[in-house]
């Protein structure tokens, strides 16, 4: 078999459409069809099952397109340790970053990138922890941001930085008479959270174990909002005065809202945070790259 047929079915096992893949590998559908079907012939086992609903991957064919994803990723290897020997930073990095960090860090590591690796843009996937996992684990990725805990086997996770939460108010709102408030002050309150999915939910609910309990009271005021919300979305609701939320500090400054619409305020003691880190394959073969990255990340906590 060639490097090309199993570009074939991992491209087919990632989209589940014939049409899709074969525009991913850039050639004709029957192209793609044709050489997936021969392979199948020629291994004498089907690695996808074929119906009106579309495609999926049989049993069997998971473990081939799992093999085939290695082989890739290690023939990848070749043109990369070429390029390594000639110089880590002159490639594109493949970074994921999970949506509640993105927004607030890159608009800053890439000026600070184009100053110090001006031969390294970033080719930006933005994305839930899940899918940047399992894209790191695929090879897809060369590396990821995203919060601890991340734990996955040959990966290499560097912390980065601490970040604590603040609250969202109405400007309006009681509570904005307060300096701080504490974390059994929001029982209460209307508290509008990203929905499931995403990893800055699970963190607020570990670290404040009262508006953990809350969401299991079923007449408590906690909202989720639908998976694929962002913290700007609950931005907005704040600032029409639906209830309150819970930022990561990067996220609480804004020049959409005026203080007349929205206050943000620390929480009382100590405050629940969560931990940044950088995570890559052991395998990855640019190790200047990654310091590269971390360099340009741990300059712009630093100013």
């Amino acid at each position: 078999m060639t490097l090309t047929e199993l570009k074939y079915i991992v491209a087919l096992a990632q989209e589940k459409h014939f049409g899709h893949a074969a525009s991913q590998c850039r050639v004709s559908q029957p192209t793609l069809s044709v050489a997936i079907r021969k392979l199948e012939d020629r291994l004498k086992v089907a690695i996808f099952e074929r119906n009106k609903q579309g495609v999926t991957v049989t049993p069997i064919g998971e473990q081939i397109v799992a093999q085939a994803n290695r082989v890739l990723e290690e023939s990848a290897k070749i043109d990369d340790i070429a390029m390594a020997g000639k110089n880590q930073l002159a490639t594109p990095l493949r970074l994921g970053v999970i949506f509640t960090i993105g927004p607030y860090l890159l608009p800053h590591i890439i000026p600070q990138l184009r100053r110090n690796t001006p031969a390294m843009p970033l080719m930006i996937d933005e994305n839930f922890t899940g899918v940047l996992r399992q894209r790191l684990r695929d090879g897809r990725l060369d590396a990821v941001i995203i919060a601890l805990p991340f734990v996955e086997t040959d990966v290499l996770t560097k912390a980065l930085y601490d970040e604590p939460f603040d609250i969202l108010l109405p400007a309006s709102h009681p509570l904005t008479q307060q300096e701080s408030i504490a974390a059994e002050a929001l029982n209460d309150e209307t508290l509008l959270l990203l929905g499931e999915g995403h990893c800055f939910r699970d963190q607020i609910l570990s670290a404040c174990p009262t508006i953990a309990a809350a969401t299991r009271n079923p007449q408590g005021k906690i909202q989720t909002m639908a998976d694929g919300s962002s913290l700007e979305t609950l931005r907005h609701m704040v600032a029409s005065n639906l209830g309150l939320t819970i930022l990561p500090r990067s996220a609480t400054g804004s020049h959409l809202y005026k203080d007349d619409l929205v206050q943000v305020r620390p929480f009382s003691g100590k405050s629940p945070t969560r931990t940044v880190a950088l995570a890559w394959r052991t395998s990855f073969p640019r190790p200047s790259a990654i310091e590269a990255l971390e360099t340009a990340i741990r300059q712009c906590k630093t100013h």
